[in-house]
């Protein structure tokens, strides 16, 4: 045989390579199992979000009277807009966290609310001055606890999750409530889960 038809049959020949140990490099993987969530793990959370923005028409007056300092010691106002976050650990029947038409009522206590009202804290100095006013029909007065885009979260929050806890026997919490001003400016208010859900 010569060299050269040596080297021709070297090159056709298929190359054979050792087969790799289990565990060492060039091993077929094994088939992987599916991850399983361990015990103590921590559940699944599904979430949805349900927002009323600037076009829902909840303009509303308010002043922070204790802002001595600055120009919210006013009277002023904004078309408010909101965004609610719903959170479970179980969907239901029809694979949702909350059906988004049982929240009339709150579309219609955020207008009963909001929508050109007054709101005015309970302890502000001149909350005669302003009954006075709506007692005049010049303003639809609301007396809050506290005034101002945080407070106001808090205000929404507290109404809302108590809703969504009856409306669902305590499936669903509500994970967070923001308020927003305009496009600059928002406030989140939010609490944990019910410690029976956690």
């Amino acid at each position: 045989m010569t060299t050269a038809t040596a080297l021709l049959e070297a090159r056709q020949a298929p190359e054979v390579r050792p087969e790799a140990p289990s565990g060492e490099a060039g091993a077929d993987p094994a088939p992987r199992r599916p991850a399983m969530r361990q015990p103590g793990a921590a559940r699944p959370i599904y979430r949805s979000t349900k927002s009323y923005d600037h076009s829902e028409g909840l303009s509303c007056c308010f002043r922070q009277w204790r802002a001595a300092h600055s120009h919210c010691r006013l009277v002023h106002g904004y078309a408010l807009a909101f965004r609610f976050v719903f959170a479970t650990h179980r969907l239901d029947q029809n694979n949702w966290c909350f059906d988004f038409g049982g929240l009339k009522p709150i579309r219609a206590w955020l207008h009963e609310m909001f929508d050109h009202t007054m709101l005015v804290a309970e302890d502000d100095p001149n909350l005669p001055d302003f009954r006075d006013l709506a007692q005049k029909g010049l303003v639809d007065l609301r007396v809050l606890p506290n005034v101002g885009c945080e407070a106001t979260a808090e205000y929404v929050f507290d109404h809302l999750s108590r809703f969504i806890a009856e409306q669902t026997a305590g499936r669903v919490w509500l994970d967070l409530v923001e308020v927003k001003e305009h496009g600059g400016n928002s406030a989140i208010f939010e609490r944990g889960p019910d410690p029976a859900e956690a």
